[in-house]
């Protein structure tokens, strides 16, 4: 039987090419989405990947929607927490509200996933956890101290559960990439991605949603079980950690 891989966020921008990704390898892919029902129909239509709505930021929420999960293509054994938002403003602009929105779905999401699976994945001794960071946990970004503090502590979940994982037969890594070309990236004024941004990038360009979704399939093999703990630079060259 075919492994169950869940991407939340998986309907849209990186997780779309994830979930496709996955499914291209022989995963059963599940994909979550908090709110744009017409994208996630389309996606479906598309792709035959199931969707299935629920806010990761909510713990209840998240138990629910990956009970329905398993009941429909069972027991899930690679779980990509790629689902995240921004609420950019200079810090001293920043409003609690910015602040616990992205904590909540960036930082509280990932525990919302992964908790709920945890105890599967050690009884049946296997599981691959990724964790979709950013080079901004890495180096930080102006106007994201709540987006940057988020992926940074990302970073920290898959380093403590792999330690906790390794002898059950579970990695956890993390993929942090650069700036990438999706749809939100290319509405970004062509000036300042031309002025700004990618000359900030040795490569010249920016990733594609397709580079990420080679990372993480791989990260999800078997030829990457000793791989656990790490964190991929996805990034053109533009930031070594």
């Amino acid at each position: 039987m075919a492994r169950v891989a869940l991407v939340t966020g998986g309907s849209r921008g990186i997780g779309a090419s994830i979930s496709k990704a996955l499914k291209d390898a022989g995963y059963d892919v599940a994909a979550s989405y908090a709110g744009n029902d017409e994208a996630a129909e389309k996606f479906t239509a598309e792709t035959g990947i199931k969707t299935y709505k629920w806010n990761v930021g909510n713990y209840e929420d998240s138990q629910a929607g990956i009970a329905k999960v398993e009941a429909d293509l069972g027991p899930i054994e690679v779980v990509v927490a790629n689902a995240g938002i921004t609420r950019d403003a200079p810090f001293h602009k920043m409003t609690p509200e910015q602040w616990q929105q992205v904590i909540d779905t960036n930082l509280t999401g990932v525990f919302n996933t992964v908790h709920p699976v945890w105890p599967g994945m050690r009884e049946r001794k296997f599981g691959r956890v990724i964790v979709i960071s950013s080079v901004n946990g890495q180096k930080g970004q102006f106007a994201q101290v709540n987006y940057a503090a988020t992926k940074a502590g990302d970073i920290g979940i898959v380093r403590s559960l792999a330690q906790e994982g390794a002898r059950a037969g579970i990695t956890a890594n993390a993929v942090c990439p650069g700036y990438i070309g999706t749809e939100m990236v290319r509405a970004i004024p062509e000036k300042v991605l031309n002025d700004v941004i990618i000359p900030q990038i040795p490569a010249g360009r920016l990733g594609e949603p397709e580079e990420i979704a080679r990372c993480v399939a791989f990260l999800a093999s078997d030829d990457a079980s000793f791989i656990n703990g790490s964190t991929i630079s996805a990034n053109g060259a533009q930031f070594f950690s």
